[in-house]
């Protein structure tokens, strides 16, 4: 009689349970905040050091000779935020292109509020080449057109950063 008891609630539980792919079906948002000086995701504040930072372009000659790098630190402007979860960011580099950053282990969200803001990051960076499918899923998530969308073709090479903390220094 137990086990059958037991199947009827597991059975009552799983069909109350509402899974979903990739989180699309989930309905979060970024954090709140106004991403004000001093600020900080992810890791302790303290651990965040403006002075042991470098600019991306120094990463990129850095990651010539290394295919990773761990415990960076790296100082930018965020040029955009993702709008549906606060999940990733990019970063402005000194030609124009767009450095991206998760937040490592999907442990933390930054407000879209960071966005024209000047922050510090430390985590990994490596570079890797970003899939075809990967690249349509954050363009999604940016908001872009269907056709900027179906433009996306061909995987990227690009560094890849987790960020373990973000801290806000103007």
């Amino acid at each position: 009689m137990k086990p059958f008891l037991y199947s009827v609630l597991l059975s009552i539980c799983m069909s109350t349970v509402s899974f979903s792919q990739e989180g699309e079906d989930i309905k979060v948002a970024p954090p709140a905040g106004n991403a004000l000086v001093g600020d900080y995701y992810g890791a302790d504040v303290n651990k965040v050091s403006e002075e042991k930072a470098i600019s991306v372009e120094k990463l990129e000659s850095k990651l010539e000779s290394t295919s990773k790098a761990e415990n960076v630190v790296v100082k930018g402007l965020v040029t955009d935020v993702c709008p549906k979860k606060g999940c990733w960011l990019t970063i402005k580099t000194e030609d124009g292109s767009p450095f991206f950053v998760k937040m490592k282990d999907y442990a933390f969200f930054v407000p879209t509020a960071l966005k024209g803001k000047h922050v510090v990051l430390e985590g990994v960076a490596e570079k890797k080449i970003t899939s075809v499918k990967e690249l349509k899923h954050y363009a999604k998530d940016a908001k872009k057109t269907k056709a900027e969308i179906d433009a996306i073709t061909a995987p990227k090479e690009e560094i890849s950063f987790l960020a373990d903390g973000i801290k806000v220094v103007n």
